[in-house]
């Protein structure tokens, strides 16, 4: 690939991120699946492994340096959990749809079709390779502005969503309420399908939520739920048992 076609190709992700590549094949071995290493014949191409794997590394450094400089009064216990409900697969896959990072991606034909690019988990090792890419090509400091940007912001809500299930189950159990949650559609082909789910209180439909797994569509609909609840704690009455 010319220097040129690198250039328009990351320029729209550059701008976005606010830092330029000095060697654009960092973020060329950043966006390279091993499907497409494999298919044009290994050793030829790189793959974003090894910059995963370094991403990974300076993205744990990175979140556990931030809470436990901002969040002076979490014991430890609290201070890994919400760690985990930002570095989970989830959030990343949700930064890296954001900033498209799946349509920078090279892939093998088959695994395109197969919706490789919009796979939660390839999405998610991709946000850590192009961190990796980050780190390497400019340094630490630079890693550190893109995750404080990107994923260090609104903390409370995102530790809020990763929690939602697990809350809504609380709830429930302290109110004596029945919960479930009942898939309303499946839509889409194999490898991109859509699910639609709502939360049912004895037998009540509240709210709902889309996602790209059951599990995703869940857990939207729960937090959508237990956003509901606080904007109407004075209505608890609807959830009485019939």
């Amino acid at each position: 690939m010319n220097s040129s076609k690198q250039d328009s190709k990351y320029f729209e992700l550059e701008k976005t991120i606010g830092y330029t590549f000095k060697d654009k094949k960092n973020l060329d071995i950043a966006f390279t699946h091993k499907s497409y290493t494999n298919e044009k014949m290994a050793g030829k191409f790189e793959s974003y492994e090894r910059y995963e794997f370094l991403g990974d590394a300076i993205l744990e450094y990175l979140v556990s340096d931030f809470l436990f400089k901002n969040y002076k009064n979490l014991p430890e216990g609290d201070l890994t959990k919400l760690r985990a409900s930002l570095v989970c697969e989830f959030t990343l896959s949700k930064i890296s749809r954001s900033l498209k990072l799946g349509e920078y991606g090279y892939f093998s034909k088959g695994e395109k079709n197969t919706g490789g690019p919009n796979r939660d988990s390839i999405l998610c090792d991709m946000f850590e390779s192009l961190l990796g890419a980050l780190y390497i090509d400019g340094s630490i400091e630079i890693a550190r502005e893109f995750v404080e940007k990107f994923l260090l912001t609104d903390i409370e809500h995102k530790q809020l969503f990763h929690d939602s299930k697990t809350k809504l189950q609380e709830y429930s159990q302290k109110h004596d309420i029945s919960l479930r949650y009942d898939l309303i559609s499946e839509t889409g082909p194999d490898h991109n399908k859509e699910f639609l789910v709502c939360v049912m209180f004895n037998d009540k439909k509240m709210s709902e939520g889309i996602g790209h797994s059951r599990k995703s569509a869940e857990q939207v609909a729960a937090y959508n739920t237990l956003t509901e609840l606080t904007k109407h704690l004075e209505a608890d009455y609807v959830f009485k048992k019939h």
